[in-house]
Formats: C-alpha cells, sequence, structure tokens
C-alpha cells in the first residue's frame, strides 16, 4: 500500500524495544529501507540490536551482522561502527573479519574518489561558467562601445552613407531590385532629386 515510511514504528510499537525484534523481522526492516534508499532509519534499531548480548548468541547474528554492514553502515559512509562492529564481535571468523575490513576499505576509497569527482567536477563548471561570463561582459562592452561610436555620428552622415549604399546596391545589383524597401528607398531618392532640381530649374 506504498507505507513503507511506517513499517518501522509499527513494528516497534508492537514489539516495544528494538532488541527483541526477531532476526527475520529485522532482516525485513533493513532490506526494505535499503532497498527504498533510506538505511538511516533502521541504522539505531539494527546497531542497539546487535548490541545486545542476548541476541549475539543466535544463529542469524552472524548474517544480519553482514547485512547491517553491506546495506546501512557502508551507504551510510560509517566507517568506525563498520569497523568496530567487525572488530568487536566474536560472530565473525578471522577469514570473514579480513574479508570483511577489506570491504569496508574498498568502500571508503570508492567513496574518496566520488568526492574527489564531484569536487573537481564542480571547479570544472565553475571555471568554464566565469569564462562564459567573462566573454559575454566582453561583448557588452564591444557592443557599447559600438553603439557609443554610432550614436556620436551625426545624423545625417549616418542618413546619407546609408541612402548611398543602398542607391550603389541597387545600380550595381540588379536582384536586389527585387527587394521592395529598396525599390520604395530608390523611388523615394530620384522623386526628391526630380523635385529638387525641377525647383532649380
Amino acid at each position: 500500500m506504498d507505507r513503507w515510511q511506517e513499517v518501522l514504528s509499527w513494528v516497534l510499537q508492537y514489539y516495544q524495544v528494538p532488541e527483541k525484534l526477531p532476526p527475520k523481522v529485522l532482516e525485513l526492516c533493513v532490506l526494505l529501507y535499503s532497498k527504498m534508499q533510506e538505511p538511516g532509519a533502521v541504522l539505531e534499531v539494527a546497531s542497539v540490536w546487535l548490541q545486545d548480548p542476548d541476541n549475539q548468541g543466535l544463529p542469524e547474528y552472524r548474517a544480519l551482522a553482514e547485512l547491517h554492514l553491506q546495506r546501512v553502515l557502508l551507504p551510510l559512509g560509517c566507517w568506525s561502527e563498520a569497523e568496530e562492529l567487525v572488530v568487536g564481535s566474536a560472530a565473525f571468523s578471522e577469514e570473514q573479519r579480513l574479508d570483511a575490513l577489506q570491504a569496508i576499505s574498498t568502500a571508503r576509497q570508492q567513496q574518496k574518489h566520488k568526492h574527489s569527482d564531484s569536487e573537481d567536477w564542480k571547479l570544472s563548471q565553475e571555471g568554464s561558467s566565469h569564462k562564459f561570463l567573462s566573454l559575454l561582459m566582453l561583448l557588452c562592452r564591444l557592443w557599447d562601445s559600438a553603439v557609443s561610436h554610432f550614436l556620436s555620428l551625426p545624423f545625417r552622415k549616418i542618413l546619407l552613407a546609408a541612402l548611398i549604399l543602398c542607391l550603389v546596391v541597387v545600380r550595381f545589383d540588379p536582384a536586389a531590385s527585387s527587394l521592395p524597401f529598396l525599390c520604395k528607398l530608390a523611388q523615394l531618392f530620384h522623386w526628391i532629386r526630380d523635385a529638387l532640381f525641377s525647383s532649380l530649374y
């Protein structure tokens, strides 16, 4: 019914204290919360259960200790608690203890590499964003300079230069006559010229 968050509280309400949880119930809780990527929810309950002397004599103790190590302590990065569990528990043989300590060391190195990789990625992202902002500021300065220079020129000179440029394009580029704007501009210029010269005549 998608109410997995309530499982642990319901179980504790029934059994009162974590030490009294049956091994199978605790195993199911660890697997559930680990699968839902919330291993921290069972960290305290499982630790209390494993520290209880009565539970340490159960045949399921070593399996639960390994499950707690792999599914809760290592994903949460609880290295000291993991080493304390492995070293201080009599349920592990010497070979199993060495394998568990090797697994803890490997997981710690992997997390360090992930942390350093994420730091490098953040630094590279900050560097690229800084370069982009610098380029954007440079383009803004160039644009402001061009606009200010353009506006500093007399308006009549700009208009005359644009008009001459349009006429040159219309005169020497036959394809430009297909542009209605240039044609209208050329007609307007011819009309102004005829009106000026006709008044002089």
